[in-house]
């Protein structure tokens, strides 16, 4: 199963939004969801998307969408910007809940994500175009993808990890997550 993180600086963490880019830029959010989990006529079978959105009112949310799981025909924005609505009207403070088959929220920080992580045996490598080229790293088994938004990463949680790059050029959040699929998938 392959593990991909995305942060996201000021997502919204309430359901009460219309417009995408008004909301944290949820616009991105809803481009990382599509390009990290569907293919051309169907959705991915190995995918595991933590989102974490560390915006207002109410932060910090993880929502994880595991793609195996989940209905298939949601594929256009709108339909992925209504199941994040519905998803973050859902959490419950206490527990982890599965909103739709696949889909969980749960009050959960950025960096306790990385330690549950850690401690069930994931290499984290995060995405900085700094970083050593993918294409250089000998195995990405059991590893988790780290990305954050057009604000960056939370310096602090993540300086011990390794750094990867996708190439010279910086491109959207959304494009890595194509990038790093592929890779992947001429890997397998």
């Amino acid at each position: 199963m392959r593990h991909f993180i995305y942060y996201s600086a000021k997502a919204r963490t309430s359901g009460n939004w219309e417009d995408l880019m008004k909301a944290g830029r949820m616009d991105i959010v809803c481009n990382v969801i599509i390009q990290c989990l569907f293919l051309s006529n169907k959705i991915r079978e190995d995918i595991r998307l933590h989102l974490i959105f560390n915006g207002p009112p109410n932060p910090v949310m993880h929502l994880e969408l595991v793609s195996g799981d989940m209905d298939e025909e949601r594929i256009s924005k709108k339909d992925i910007a209504g199941l994040i609505k519905r998803m973050l009207y859902k959490c419950n403070d206490k527990k982890k809940t599965e909103v739709f088959p696949g889909c969980f929220i749960e009050k959960k920080s950025f960096q306790a994500l990385l330690k549950e992580l850690e401690a069930e045996g994931k290499k984290i490598f995060v995405l900085d175009k700094k970083g050593e080229n993918i294409r250089e790293v000998d195995s990405f088994d059991n590893c988790a993808f780290v990305i954050g938004d057009h604000e960056g990463l939370p310096k602090k949680e993540v300086k011990r990890f390794d750094k990867i790059s996708v190439g010279k050029e910086v491109y959207f959040a959304s494009q890595t997550f194509i990038i790093l699929n592929n890779e992947l998938d001429m890997r397998s």
